[in-house]
């Protein structure tokens, strides 16, 4: 690990200073490549899958391990978007002139050397890679073992599209060996690592905040809310709760919890509930919410505080706005949380009131995505407040210098 972290350090020169031109080529190369080699891609991963079924992965694990076709055409998407990007590395701002004369402004920079340590999800591999070749930093990716054969072919392919645009291959090191002590060797080199990145359960998380010797980026839960108000337009406010929670169950911006306004409650409900439960899911609700669906479960302090990225729901009936967002600040984790109504001084409200990463008026929590919004993928997302927040692009693989131009100006 001390000769791969010496060899990033080495490349995150190389790349702090390479061409739009060249880093571009790069990510549409690993693009092509990943395209040319999907059938290899789908092999590998099924041999991961299997031995995750044999082992007894659970189905959410087992649900971000899959590589399908659609997520590997999002892979390369995702790279595509990213080199449409504007290239952040040297961008000058604020640059003002002094009383004494000088120049004084910020120039945007990379962090320098990236570490990434992941679970199941092998797509990271090509999205964290994309984004921190994009930034102009070198990145060391330490994969999940159930991934392993998934991020290796996936690496191949980062490899030979790095090559190809004649930049360092150690610009991007996928960590080959499936030891669990190469996680804390990779928290203790922060003489080459500059910040650490976790994606993937709680445990992980916590025990990379616990043990890195180098800033960490991160988020621990995804307890997402959705609040339909009681001046929500019902027809959007189902679509929404049920997309939020039915669209994928094993993500971290999946409702966790719906919040119902006590007057809208029996209407709102009474449609929702058939239709959670046809599909599937369990719902756990408070005493309001068990006399309007017969046949719940009883929801508890704990599931209010769960994230479950599994088909349960915790459920509870409010009076309004205020307990509603009352709600959100006890038991929610600053992640995403979507307000459903039309009175636009309440979403208002919500939007200033609410501390999340993400608040949204009217739209499902599944949007809380690097893609979605934008940024061509995400290298995570953060729900600290320093030194990024929301879904991590490429700005937030960056930081500021100040600059200073001067023409032999001396202090006096």
């Amino acid at each position: 690990m001390q000769e791969t972290g010496q060899r990033a350090r080495a490349a995150a020169r190389a790349m702090a200073r390479a061409e739009c031109a060249a880093k571009n080529t790069a990510l549409l190369n690993i693009a092509a490549t990943l395209r040319e080699q999907r059938a290899k891609l789908l092999d590998a991963n099924a041999t991961d899958m299997k031995a995750g079924q044999e082992s007894g992965l659970d189905p959410a694990l087992l649900d971000r391990l899959e590589l399908t076709d659609k997520r590997i055409d999002d892979m390369v998407d995702g790279l595509h978007q990213v080199a449409a990007l504007a290239d952040p590395v040297g961008e000058i701002t604020e640059l003002r002139t002094r009383p004494s004369g000088i120049q004084v402004g910020r120039m945007r920079v990379p962090l320098g050397v990236i570490g990434i340590i992941f679970e199941s999800r092998p797509n990271v591999t090509a999205d964290a890679a994309g984004l921190c070749l994009k930034s102009g930093n070198a990145t060391i990716l330490r994969g999940g073992t159930e991934a392993h054969h998934s991020i290796q072919a996936i690496a191949d392919c980062i490899r030979a599209g790095l090559k190809s645009a004649i930049l360092p291959e150690d610009a991007v090191q996928v960590v080959a060996t499936t030891d669990r002590e190469a996680v804390g060797e990779m928290l203790h080199l922060s003489e080459y690592i500059d910040v650490i990145v976790p994606r993937g359960g709680k445990g992980l998380i916590e025990r990379v905040s616990a043990e890195a010797r180098m800033p960490v980026i991160k988020h621990l839960d995804g307890i997402c809310h959705v609040y339909i108000d009681d001046r929500a337009d019902f027809d959007k406010a189902i679509r929404i709760a049920y997309n939020a929670k039915t669209q994928r169950y094993g993500t971290c911006n999946t409702m966790e919890c719906l919040l119902v306004a006590e007057n809208v409650a029996a209407a709102i409900l009474g449609r929702l509930g058939p239709m959670y439960q046809a599909a599937g899911v369990e719902i756990r609700g408070c005493e309001k919410s068990r006399e309007i669906l017969s046949g719940i479960r009883a929801a508890t302090e704990q599931d209010y505080r769960t994230e479950y990225l599994a088909p349960i729901l915790s459920l509870r009936i409010v009076s309004g706005l205020d307990e509603a967002m009352d709600h959100i600040d006890r038991y929610g984790s600053h992640h995403t949380d979507s307000i459903v109504t039309e009175d636009i001084s309440r979403a208002h409200r919500f939007l200033k009131e609410v501390d999340s990463s993400s608040v949204m008026v009217n739209a499902s929590t599944r949007f809380a995505d690097g893609y979605e919004y934008g940024l061509g993928a995400e290298i995570g997302i953060s729900t600290d407040k320093f030194h990024a927040r929301g879904p991590v692009g490429l700005e937030g693989l960056t930081s500021q210098k100040f600059i200073v131009i001067g023409s032999g100006h001396i202090r006096t």
